[in-house]
């Protein structure tokens, strides 16, 4: 297979890396090895160096396996962004556990699946979410509940200060052995526990350091962590790859722009791995009232796809280059990115990373590979992919086949090797017997000037099949006219792609990644 990207791979950026077959607490270890004394994590004016974060780590794995988790065990996670997540994180897997991960804003059907899909035996929740976890507990397996707090004194607090019990060495084998199950989103029907093993987060962990190891100084960076760690994307984006390479976790529970802007001016964060959302809101804000962001060294997105307009603008009034890249669950998450320095290509997801690849096959029989620049399904190979769904092996066989992922996404690959993601299988719309992907006609809309957010869909129709709409959220103040916006689209794209209705709504259903909940906007208008 050709790999026309290699000859843009960014200067000292290697091909290929040696990846250690080792558990993600060794790659750990180490770090607190060789930075015991830097800050590991800051969060609300505190820090934690690494020494002190391993102690705590070892107090409360010491307390879990008091508990009885031992190997193989599932631990579940409903946490948001906070030291004590971290902390939980690597003394699950220090116990030779697995991590569930679990999204704090589930509701109870969802935390319910989850629950018992994953058989956890043990649950750490924020107290604040203790009432819903009590809802279903007594129909899951859930055995011992333990309650953080972030402002006060609690039970997990007295774990944290436990040192009487002693962590037995575990026995991890890091291809076989399960670290974490990451749940997908569930947009496309009941969520999937993607199996990623300690190889494939550390594989993924040293693939991201790779892309970007010519502009990071060890032991120096600081990033800034605003995407949820429950989520693949902020887990090894920010949280694995943060340890690795010595660095500080600025961590932020939520994100609010005032607060966010607040934190960059007084943390300086080097490193902020963001997605499409942070990026607009911080730019609008910045057209207001403007502040420092000239600490920022590298900023990557990931999540959903980056509208050009937005990338452009951020890149101009920040003076760094955001280097969009894309990722899945299923990958841990990341496989392609823009290089960090040379040729980027906006509106393009880039290129594969180190010991990645990648082709474009024909979306009907997945067996034919596609020529340059045509349109099929996005999929992908390397040590990152998925062990499988948790028991789901037919959901395992439709997605993984000799050894290549099948992504869903429709994408295409230019001349050059850089790959651009055109939409979701389940997401293109078909009108008038046209093909037509939501994202084209969303970047064209995200150049109107009174467009804040947009989501195009398809909505039946009996005519055509499916029609185009588009779902507006205005910047503030702007008055807005949806036959404008769709005359607007009428001189820049051909006639079928152009949306037939309008729709202005105040805000637009996201997942807690910020990615728009198409589904739930194709339910609404269907």
């Amino acid at each position: 297979m050709e790999k026309p990207w290699l000859k843009y791979v960014a200067e000292g950026t290697p091909n290929e890396i040696e990846i250690p077959e080792v558990s993600l607490t060794h790659i750990f270890e180490e770090s607190v090895r060789k930075f015991s004394d830097y800050t590991a994590i800051t969060f609300s004016g505190n820090t934690y160096t690494y020494r002190h974060l391993n102690q705590l780590i070892r107090n409360v794995a010491g307390s879990l396996r008091n508990l009885g988790v031992n190997k193989g065990d599932s631990v579940a996670l409903m946490l948001p962004n906070c030291p004590q997540y971290p902390i939980s994180y690597f003394a699950v897997l220090m116990c030779g556990a697995t991590v569930v991960q679990v999204n704090p804003m589930y509701k109870s059907s969802e935390l319910l699946h989850v629950l018992n899909d994953s058989g956890a035996r043990v649950m750490i929740a924020l107290n604040k979410l203790l009432p819903g976890v009590k809802e279903v507990m007594n129909d899951t397996e859930v055995e011992a509940l333990i309650p953080v707090s972030i402002e006060s004194d609690c039970k997990f607090d007295e774990y944290m200060r436990t040192q009487e019990y002693r962590v037995p060495e575990v026995s991890i084998n890091p291809k076989e052995d399960i670290a974490v199950l990451q749940y997908t989103g569930g947009t496309t029907g009941r969520s999937k526990g993607a199996m990623l093993t300690h190889y494939n987060l550390v594989a993924n962990t040293l693939q991201s350091y790779a892309t970007s190891q010519v502009r990071t100084r060890i032991g120096e960076e600081r990033v800034l962590s605003i995407s949820p760690l429950f989520h693949v994307y902020g887990m090894t984006s920010c949280m694995n790859l943060t340890f690795y390479i010595g660095g500080n976790l600025i961590l932020t529970p939520k994100f609010d722009v005032e607060q966010t802007v607040e934190i960059i001016e007084n943390t300086k964060p080097t490193i902020f791995p963001g997605v499409p959302t942070m990026f607009i809101a911080l730019l609008n804000y910045y057209k207001e009232k403007q502040f420092d962001l000239t600490s920022l060294r590298t900023c990557t997105s990931g999540s959903a796809p980056l509208p050009v307009e937005v990338l452009n603008k951020f890149n101009e009034t920040s003076g760094t280059n955001v280097a969009e890249g894309f990722g899945l669950s299923e990958a841990s998450p990341v496989t392609h990115r823009n290089p960090i320095t040379g040729l980027q290509k906006p509106g393009s997801i880039g290129i594969p990373i180190p010991n990645t690849d990648a082709k474009i096959v024909d979306s009907a029989s997945g067996v034919e590979e596609l020529e340059i620049g045509e349109v099929g399904e996005l999929v992908i190979k390397g040590p990152q992919i998925m062990k499988g769904y948790w028991n789901m092996p037919e959901e395992t066989d439709n997605v993984l086949r000799d050894g290549w992922l099948f992504t869903g996404d429709l994408a295409k690959m230019d001349a050059d090797g850089f790959f651009y993601i055109v939409g979701r299988k389940k997401e293109m719309i078909i009108a008038s017997g046209y093909n037509v992907y939501p994202v084209e006609v969303e970047d064209v809309i995200y150049t109107h000037p009174n467009v804040l957010e947009a989501a195009v869909i398809g909505v039946p129709d009996k005519y055509r099949g499916e029609t185009i709409k588009a779902v507006i959220v205005p910047k503030d103040g702007k008055n807005f006219d949806g036959e404008q916006l769709i005359a607007y689209c009428r001189k820049r794209l051909a006639a079928y792609k152009v949306p037939q209705s309008v729709e202005i709504v105040r805000e637009l259903p996201k997942t807690t990644v910020g990615k728009i909940l198409k589904r739930s906007l194709i339910e609404t208008y269907s």
